[in-house]
């Protein structure tokens, strides 16, 4: 029995009471380790382009100046393109991330609106974090370059916009309507396979109601300066779009408000206002011009005119110049491709346009004699436009293609004409024949040159007889000779007597004279009459024919 509770009291032994310390230690560090990790937040990773400014430990994330989590590593990427940055957020923080969350670097900048992040210089960069509200949860972000516009949920309008590659609208450019500024550009990509710019806008309320679907989108410029037909224009935007440009809208002239635009609308981005006005015609008929005039001056995008109103636009100049010519043409013809556009004659862009009506008037009216030419829109620039016209002494049109395009029939234009009758009497002019006529010129020049120094001799020869002393006294002899004569026509009046007497022995002379006639007319055939009998005319005698 001894041996067993040896044993017994051996075993009680062995648990010391120093092993309750570090059992307690244990326990205290396992529960420390539970409460931080219990407190600690999400872990996130952020793609950054650029991690200038930002260090492992050090950067902290805040949203409303409040901080939520702070950059534990920073790394590069595996294709060596970006900067990976893993942060540990707060737990308040979790419900933050989600895939709407927007995170940027906050340091100095300079933009259009001024200096911002001043603070950063002293206390350094940090990034800064806009909630999101979306369900969707998500810990892997891209951190943006600029700021955003606005939050996710501001009240306001989103809408996209596309344009072709050359406008210079970038992230956090002005809207503006009529001068004044309603929003912001939120985004700006391009798409290499379409080729086209995508941007976003950001309308903040309560201006969306001045987005309609009738509304038209331009590049704003700042400085718009336009030499046309009308004079000399020049318009000159907002400071901030004078610097950076921007985007301005409005409603184009004699169309309807339109329905308020809903979200994520799409509409097109004109170049300019003068392109906004004309709009975008997604319905039109195209057509080869076959031109045998130069079309220097005719540029793409230049006005197809009937009369003076606008029906198309000038496509491509030249179009398909290696195409083949059609038998039919005498010489080769420069190809322009244009477009005939039957929108612009509806109140409504959103009426169906039968293309197929329009194609057969068009050609019932080439039938009729309607013909293009080329006409000078500005004469001091030389631009040129497509004027549509009917021409009574048209040759007829037979129809053609050219590259499977129909033609358009076309006539000489007005500087052509003009060249071609320059050109007919430049010809007439050489085929005078000059020699004779300068001949007769030269005897002209020598008959006024004698007949010249004849004037100039009896010139001469009047300043002489002036320049006698008794013509000076010519003056004072006709004085007395007219006053002569006037006493003397005095006694000559119709009432005087010797008007009288003179009047009666004119009147017996005339009758004298009418006796005196014979006898005269007797003297004259035979003077001796007044000697020797008058003698009697011989009978006459008949002649013999030969």
């Amino acid at each position: 029995m001894s041996e067993p509770t040896h044993a017994l009291k051996g075993a009680q032994r062995s648990f010391s009471p120093i092993w309750i310390v570090p059992i307690v230690a244990l326990l205290i560090g396992a529960w420390m380790l539970y409460d931080n990790i219990s407190k600690l937040g999400p872990s996130i990773t952020l793609i950054v382009d650029n991690a200038d400014g930002i260090e492992a430990g050090k950067t902290l994330i805040k949203t409303r100046n409040v901080e939520v989590g702070k950059v534990e590593k920073v790394s590069l990427s595996n294709d060596l393109k970006n900067a990976v940055l893993v942060a540990r957020m707060s737990p308040q923080a979790k419900e933050m991330l989600n895939k709407d969350t927007q995170f940027w670097v906050v340091k100095p900048r300079i933009g259009r609106e001024g200096v911002s992040g001043l603070g950063t210089v002293l206390s350094g960069a940090y990034i800064q974090l806009l909630p999101g509200n979306s369900e969707e949860d998500q810990d892997e972000f891209k951190v943006l370059d600029q700021p955003p516009v606005a939050p996710p949920d501001a009240p306001g309008l989103r809408i996209n916009l596309t344009s072709q590659v050359g406008n210079a609208i970038t992230t956090g450019d002005p809207v503006t309507y009529q001068g004044y500024t309603v929003g912001r550009v939120e985004d700006s990509r391009f798409d290499p396979e379409q080729r086209k710019m995508h941007h976003r806008l950001y309308i903040r309320s309560p201006y969306e109601v001045l987005v309609t679907n009738t509304t038209r989108f331009w590049t704003a410029s700042g400085l718009d300066i336009s030499l046309d037909s009308q004079g000399f224009n020049v318009k000159v935007g907002s400071l901030e779009s004078l610097v950076g440009g921007g985007i301005t809208f409005g409603v184009p002239n004699n169309a309807p408000m339109g329905r308020q635009a809903q979200e994520d609308a799409n509409f097109v981005l004109f170049n300019d206002e003068n392109s906004a006005q004309e709009g975008h015609y997604d319905e039109y008929l195209e057509y080869v011009l076959l031109v045998d005039d130069t079309v220097r001056g005719l540029s793409d995008n230049a006005p197809v005119e009937y009369r003076g109103v606008r029906v198309g636009t000038v496509i491509s100049v030249p179009w398909n110049f290696s195409a083949p010519q059609p038998d039919s043409l005498s010489r080769f013809a420069i190809p322009v491709l244009i477009r005939i556009e039957p929108q612009r004659f509806y109140e409504e862009e959103q009426e169906e346009v039968d293309l197929t009506l329009w194609s057969e008037r068009l050609d019932k009216m080439f039938s009729h004699g309607m013909r293009a030419s080329l006409k000078a829109g500005n004469l001091l620039t030389g631009a040129l436009f497509v004027d549509l016209d009917f021409y009574k002494d048209a040759v007829p049109f037979q129809r053609m293609k050219f590259a499977k395009v129909p033609v358009f029939p076309t006539t000489s234009g007005g500087f052509a004409q003009i060249q071609q009758k320059v050109s007919n009497l430049l010809d007439k002019l050489n085929k005078l024949e000059v020699e004779p006529i300068l001949s007769s010129l030269d005897k002209t020049l020598a008959s006024t040159q004698q007949t010249m120094e004849k004037v100039n001799s009896i010139a001469a020869s009047v300043d002489k007889l002036l320049a006698d002393p008794a013509v000076g006294q010519l003056p004072d002899n006709i004085n007395n000779t007219m006053s002569q004569l006037r006493d003397t026509l005095q006694g000559f009046s119709p009432d005087s007597e010797g008007y009288s007497e003179l009047t009666q022995t004119l009147s017996r002379l005339e009758k004298l004279m009418r006796d005196m006639q014979p006898v005269i007319r007797t003297l004259s055939d035979q003077p001796n009459a007044l000697i020797f009998n008058k003698k009697l005319p011989e009978d006459p005698q008949p002649r013999a024919k030969k």
